[in-house]
C-alpha cells in the first residue's frame, strides 16, 4: 500500500512539474471569441481531439502526462471537450483534465471549472480538490480556502498536492510539512488559516498573487 501511495504521489507531482505552461492553438477556423464560444479546430485537428480524448481512460504514467501535455498545447480548440472529460465521473480522466487546463494558465476558463458539478461520493473530496489546484493556478484565489482545509488530510499525498499548490502560487510554506500528521502540521495549517483570513478584504486577491510576506515559517 505504501508503494502504491509513492507511486501516485509520483506521478501527481510530474503532472504539475512536467506539464508545460501555457497553450498555443493549433489550425483553426474561427478567430471569433465570446463568453462560450472557443476557437474551432480544423477538421483534422477536431478529429484527433476526439481521438486523442477517447485514450485518456486507458493511459497511465508517463503515455497520460504526454497527453496531457498535448491537450495544454492546443489550448483553445480543445477547451470544450476537455471541460466535458473534467465533468467525467470517473477521477483519473476528470483529473487529468484538469490538469490539461491548468496548464493552460487561460483565466477564461474560472468560470467554467466553476460551474463543473461535483456530486457527493467517495471521490467527490479528490475532485474539488484538484479543481481547486487547477482554479488556484488559474488565478482564482478563492479557491486558496479549500486547499488550506486540504493540508489536514489524512493523507500524505493529498497533503503534498495541496502544500505545492498553495506554495507554487504564494511562495510561502509558513513551516508546514506533508510528511508530518495532521496533529503535528496544525501550527503551520492555523498559520495558513491566518494568512488566508489578513487577505480577505483584499480587493486584487482574486486576480493577482498576493504580496510576498516571508515568515520565519519558511
Amino acid at each position: 500500500m505504501a508503494s502504491k501511495h509513492l507511486l501516485r504521489v509520483a506521478f501527481a507531482l510530474s503532472l504539475l512539474g512536467l506539464v508545460a505552461a501555457g497553450s498555443s492553438c493549433a489550425t483553426t477556423h474561427s478567430s471569433v471569441q465570446g463568453a462560450d464560444t472557443w476557437l474551432e479546430p480544423s477538421p483534422a485537428l477536431a478529429r484527433r481531439i476526439e481521438d486523442e480524448s477517447k485514450r485518456v481512460p486507458y493511459t497511465h504514467g508517463v503515455e497520460r502526462i504526454e497527453l496531457i501535455r498535448w491537450f495544454a498545447s492546443v489550448g483553445e480548440p480543445a477547451y470544450p471537450r476537455l471541460l466535458e472529460l473534467a465533468a467525467d465521473p470517473r477521477k483519473d480522466v476528470a483529473i487529468a483534465a484538469f490538469a490539461a487546463l491548468g496548464a493552460t494558465r487561460d483565466t477564461r476558463l474560472v468560470s467554467h471549472l466553476q460551474a463543473i458539478q461535483i456530486t457527493d461520493g467517495p471521490d467527490a473530496t479528490d475532485l474539488r480538490l484538484e479543481r481547486s489546484r487547477t482554479l488556484l493556478r488559474l488565478g482564482d484565489w478563492s479557491s486558496a480556502p479549500v486547499l488550506i482545509a486540504g493540508l489536514r488530510d489524512e493523507r500524505a499525498f493529498t497533503r503534498a498536492l495541496c502544500s505545492q499548490a498553495l506554495n507554487e502560487a504564494t511562495h510561502e510554506s509558513f513551516g508546514f510539512d506533508p510528511k508530518l500528521e495532521p496533529a503535528q502540521s496544525e501550527e503551520a495549517v492555523a498559520r495558513w488559516e491566518a494568512w488566508w483570513k489578513s487577505r480577505q478584504s483584499d480587493a486584487l486577491l482574486p486576480k493577482s498573487a498576493p504580496r510576498n510576506t516571508r515568515t520565519s515559517g519558511d
